[in-house]
């Protein structure tokens, strides 16, 4: 049976999260409103949608992470949960230059996690869609030594494919991995009311971005004949891409790494979404809002795929946490 989160604990992750701040991980979010947007139909990409599937229509408020979960951050994860780390939460290849340098050290059941300042602030990679899951119930309860089986989902344990395939989004979830729609409408949507207005890259731009590093803006990290960054870090850090974030002030929605999401395709696939630094479906195509990429089952782990997080409904959440409390409940803007 799963369990229950207190009302106070659900209070204290809503207001935690709109303010940005949770624990000892700081999880800085970005209202996203419009609520009963359009979706449109984008083309068809990579698996595209064809002629019944837009994308982008959300009902709801709810909070984009504004940048992807970091190295950083997932070491603090490692280290509250992972001392035996028996789902397999940490991967050998994090250690290497195409991972994000996450050091384990010791043996089990007392491992012990590091990773250098200067990766500490680029993307986690290695990382599977189970292990996206796990740090969001790691966020719903509160971090510490947090329960990573329930929470936003009730994983009980499962580690296969298939098991993970069945795992959906708990009513009562305060932390999760974006559905695809959340995501699209968090990276393309033009911010102008209930429209299907949308950009065709995520950085407020209908024209192609450059992969320089530039202040100027409309600019991210992929591939295009060479790297926005070479060795040994390939990636950026987060919000170095100053000019270039979404009409939803979010960054790196296109460019560093592949992001999961909870959408399930051809019957056995997690989608992701927004292209890569590398040179492997890393171009610039795969920043445009028509591309969709059904990159690999659930346990799958790749040196260019990460995640970020969101927050969906903070504010209905609250009010039913609180009976209808207003002060509390009410969303900030």
């Amino acid at each position: 049976m799963r369990k229950c989160m207190t009302i106070a604990a659900v209070a204290a992750v809503v207001l935690t999260c709109v303010s940005g701040a949770q624990g000892d991980v700081m999880m800085k979010t970005v209202p996203v409103g419009n609520l009963g947007n359009a979706g449109e139909l984008s083309g068809s990409g990579a698996g595209g949608y064809g002629p019944d599937r837009g994308c982008g229509a959300v009902d709801y408020a709810y909070n984009m992470g504004k940048y992807e979960v970091t190295a950083g951050q997932y070491t603090e994860f490692l280290n509250a949960v992972a001392t035996t780390d028996t789902y397999g939460l940490y991967n050998g290849s994090m250690s290497t230059n195409y991972g994000c340098k996450i050091q384990q050290s010791g043996s089990s059941p007392n491992y012990t996690y590091n990773v250098a300042s200067d990766w500490a602030d680029r993307p986690v990679s290695f990382v599977s869609w189970g292990d996206s899951a796990r740090f969001s119930n790691w966020m719903h309860n509160g971090q510490g030594s947090g329960d990573t089986e329930d929470g936003s989902y009730f994983l009980n344990g499962a580690t296969s494919d298939a098991a993970l395939m069945d795992i959906t989004r708990e009513p009562d979830a305060t932390w999760v991995i974006p559905t695809e729609d959340e995501w699209y409408k968090a990276a393309y949507h033009k911010n102008d009311g209930d429209t299907g207005n949308y950009f065709d890259y995520p950085m407020s731009s209908d024209s192609v971005p450059s992969n320089v590093l530039d202040l100027g803006g409309n600019n991210a990290t992929f591939y295009d004949n060479g790297y926005t960054i070479g060795s040994p870090y390939w990636r950026t850090e987060f919000g170095a891409h100053a000019n270039s974030e979404s009409p939803y002030d979010t960054f790196d929605m296109g460019g560093n790494v592949w992001e999961w999401n909870e959408s399930i395709l051809h019957g056995s696939y997690r989608g992701v979404r927004g292209g890569t630094y590398a040179d492997v479906f890393g171009n610039v195509a795969a920043l445009h809002a028509s591309y969709r990429y059904s990159y690999g089952t659930p346990t799958d782990e790749n040196f260019s795929v990460g995640f970020r997080v969101v927050v969906p409904e903070p504010a209905t959440i609250a009010l039913l946490a609180l009976g209808g409390v207003g002060v509390l409940g009410r969303r900030r803007r």
